[in-house]
This record gives structure tokens, C-alpha cells and sequence, in this order.
């Protein structure tokens, strides 16, 4: 776990160059199959065609994918046959791609309460972990929610996070009341003056009726503890899921209000094209993704520099 700290020379190099290679695996699915169409013959009905199924076999998707065609096909016959098809398709992507992109700014509110939920398995709590560090940089401070009770891993781990950014978590030892944890950590966080709260959650399926409840109950207890709270409410995915992030966007939108997406493991999937499924189904703001598992592996999501580090 530890590893997760070392800095070495490759965290040196420019986030757009880590995003590259993060996304490395994805590009060669999707722009190999794409410029072995595109680059032998002009763009036609017929290539489209073509295009079409590497999009889906990219894991863009079928809204996505139809979104991508017709406006490629409207600028190709703007453009005329001779423009650079790849250049036609990076751009066409880009603006699908940015209805997703939407900053997260830190409010006035004090503390900002950021709630994180998701699945078991999809990097929530190294996800917060991460996010503490971008928003010290960021001039803040943060305080940790511990609200996973029900793994003393899930604590540990947040613990270790805590140390290694400098700040204090919030938790009950022997199980408990993740609600409760919620409540004491908001009031720590008024009390110390912190700028932040990151409240973790247990990971639950969206199947799991019992446990959707309970985070509705987490909910319901951070807006008693703070006015407008949670201020914003992130969902972690795991990118290795592809398309299935789309029904866990959709269940846990239903239950708690969704204001954006954290999208994580980006770097040991070949199934990047989700973020455009995503966009063309449910466009829920990607406020971040992470492509590695340096500290500084988390970063704010842009649709311009994806588009180009996804397509090349």
C-alpha cells in the first residue's frame, strides 16, 4: 500500500504525457482500427460504415457512437473530402466530450462537505485520498469522513491516506454508525475551521436495496449537519467496467442526486470509450479521472486533452 507514495522520475513528467500513457491501452483499441480505415481511402458512407463498428467494439456505445457519426459526417460534407479525417473525428469527439466537463469549485460553504459513493472494488478510498492532495494544493484543508464501518481495512487505509496528507480522519473503531460518523466529522470540521470534508462511504452494489437506504440516511444526515450539504455528491467508477458504468451512473443518480463522476483505473483498461458512452447517456459531469497509482494520478477531467490522448 505504501507504494501508492513513491514519487519517482516518472511522476516528473507533464500530466498530459502520464494521461498518454495512461491511456494507451484504449487508443490502441480505438485508433489503430480507426486509421487502418480512415488513413487508406477518404471519408464515404462506406467508411462510416466501418467507423461505426470500431466505435462499438471501443466500447463508445450506441448513443455515443451515433452522436460521433452524424456529427462527423455533417462536417465532412462542411469540410470537403480532402480534410484530415482523423482531424475531423478529434474534434467531433471533443465536443461530445465536453458536456462532461465541469470543474469542481469549492464553494463558500464552510466546511464543503464532498460525499463519494460507489461499487465495492472501484477505488473510492484511494480516490479520496488523492483528491485531499489536489485540494490542499488548491490552497485548502481537508478533513476526512471515515464512513465505511464496515471494513477496518476501509479505515486503515483512509488512516494511511490521512497521515500521508497531514490531516485528520474521522472514525469509529468497531464497526458503528456510518451516519453518526458523518454528524461528528462535520462537527470537527466546523470546530477546527477545515475547508473540506471528504465523506467515504462503504462500497454497495445498486442492487443491494438495503444498502442504496442506508446511503440515502448518509445523505439525510450531512444536510441536518450542514446547511446545503452534501455540496457535491461523487460517484466513483471503475473504468474496467465499461459499459455497466452507465447503470451504476443511473441507480445511483436516482438515489442520491449525482453533481459528478470520478472515473478511475483508466490506465489498465482498453475501454476508455466509456467516457463517451457516458457522455451520449449520462452526462453526468466527469469532475476527475485517474490514469495511474501516484498520489498525483488524479487530476480534473478536460475534454480537449482526453480527445487528444485518446485518439492521438
Amino acid at each position: 500500500m505504501f507504494d501508492l507514495f513513491k514519487r519517482d522520475p516518472e511522476q516528473r513528467r507533464s500530466w498530459s504525457e502520464r494521461l498518454r500513457e495512461g491511456l494507451s491501452v484504449s487508443r490502441e483499441r480505438l485508433s489503430r482500427p480507426l486509421a487502418a480505415i480512415v488513413g487508406r481511402k477518404p471519408l464515404s458512407e462506406a467508411t462510416l460504415e466501418e467507423l461505426e463498428s470500431a466505435l462499438l467494439t471501443a466500447d463508445v456505445g450506441v448513443p455515443a457512437t451515433e452522436r460521433l457519426l452524424a456529427d462527423l459526417r455533417a462536417r465532412w460534407k462542411r469540410s470537403g473530402a480532402d480534410t484530415d479525417s482523423q482531424v475531423l473525428l478529434k474534434a467531433s469527439l471533443t465536443d461530445l466530450l465536453r458536456t462532461l466537463e465541469s470543474p469542481l469549485v469549492v464553494g463558500p460553504q464552510r466546511p464543503f462537505v464532498i460525499m463519494l459513493a460507489g461499487v465495492n472494488g472501484a477505488g473510492k478510498t484511494t480516490s479520496i485520498g488523492k483528491l485531499a492532495k489536489w485540494l490542499q494544493a488548491q490552497g485548502l484543508t481537508v478533513l476526512l469522513a471515515a464512513g465505511d464501518t464496515f471494513r477496518a481495512a476501509a479505515r486503515e487505509q483512509l488512516e494511511i491516506w490521512g497521515k500521508r496528507n497531514g490531516v485528520h480522519v474521522v472514525a469509529q473503531r468497531g464497526g458503528g454508525d456510518p451516519a453518526a460518523v458523518m454528524f461528528d466529522a462535520i462537527a470537527a470540521a466546523r470546530a477546527r475551521g477545515v475547508d473540506v470534508v471528504l465523506a467515504d462511504t462503504a462500497g454497495r452494489l445498486p442492487t443491494q436495496a438495503h444498502l442504496m437506504e442506508e446511503l440515502k440516511k448518509i445523505r439525510r444526515v450531512i444536510a441536518k449537519a450542514q446547511e446545503g450539504a452534501p455540496h457535491e455528491t461523487l460517484l466513483v467508477l471503475d473504468a474496467n467496467t465499461g459499459q455497466n458504468a452507465l447503470a451504476q451512473v443511473v441507480a445511483f443518480d436516482a438515489a442520491l442526486g449525482l453533481t459528478g463522476l470520478v472515473l478511475t483505473k483508466l490506465d489498465g483498461t482498453a475501454k476508455g470509450g466509456v467516457v463517451a458512452a457516458i457522455a451520449g447517456t449520462t452526462p453526468v459531469p466527469l469532475k476527475f479521472i485517474g490514469v495511474g497509482e501516484g498520489i498525483d494520478d488524479l487530476r480534473p477531467f478536460h475534454a480537449d486533452e482526453f480527445a487528444e490522448a485518446l485518439v492521438g
